[in-house]
């Protein structure tokens, strides 16, 4: 493996994703180790646009709309942030192709061969190197999601839909590639297994 992976966290709302970067982030700055890390849908100027209309509670897109935006989130990001940095830095993304795959075609029934097909396209065999699947049980996901402060209009789907969704994300595992962070586990026996983790991907 590269000494500048891509690192994806993937997982449904609530199951802890954002709280796991950020020991990343700090453990990264603290050991003064060159990377980059961004969102999606998000990252880079023109992503972070495309967000703001995607997530807001507002809009009210059909699933195939919701695709393609997620999708042309991504082609920026490609373009603007990933092919930049591949090989030179190590990359942290929240969220990657394997959430296209849960969210549009486990979550909302979109053909997978289509998504599949488009991934192949913008990606041009640039894909992860590992990747961190976060999963969390309904008593949880419905507790921090009822906190949460600031929605988008993914925070408001059923307990059903994130169900599929994280069946979905479970369905697309590869043992070699992956690790299964169980976020209803203490937060620090979390940050612990996935330090050790990360620290063996970039040595």
């Amino acid at each position: 493996m590269s000494k500048f992976p891509i690192i994806v966290f993937e997982g449904i709302e609530g199951s802890g994703k954002t709280t796991h970067i950020n020991f990343v982030y700090k453990y990264f700055n603290k050991k003064n180790k060159k990377f980059i890390k961004f969102r999606e849908p998000g990252g880079s100027k023109n992503s972070e646009k495309i967000r703001k209309i995607l997530l807001n509670k507002n809009s009210n897109f059909n699933n195939k709309t919701d695709l393609l935006l997620m999708l042309g989130s991504r082609s920026e990001n490609i373009e603007k942030i990933i092919k930049k940095n591949y090989k030179k830095k190590i990359i942290i993304i929240d969220r990657f192709t394997d959430s296209t795959i849960a969210y549009q075609h486990y979550g909302m029934g979109i053909d997978i061969k289509i998504i599949k097909s488009i991934n192949h396209f913008l990606l041009n065999k640039i894909s992860p190197d590992f990747t961190f699947l976060n999963v969390v049980n309904k008593k949880n996901l419905i507790s921090r999601l009822k906190n949460r402060k600031n929605k988008n209009r993914y925070d408001n789907f059923n307990f059903k839909f994130y169900n599929r969704v994280q069946k979905g994300f479970l369905k697309l595992v590869n043992k070699k590639k992956y690790m299964i962070i169980d976020s209803n586990k203490p937060i620090l026996y979390n940050k612990m297994m996935i330090l050790k983790k990360i620290d063996q991907l970039i040595k």
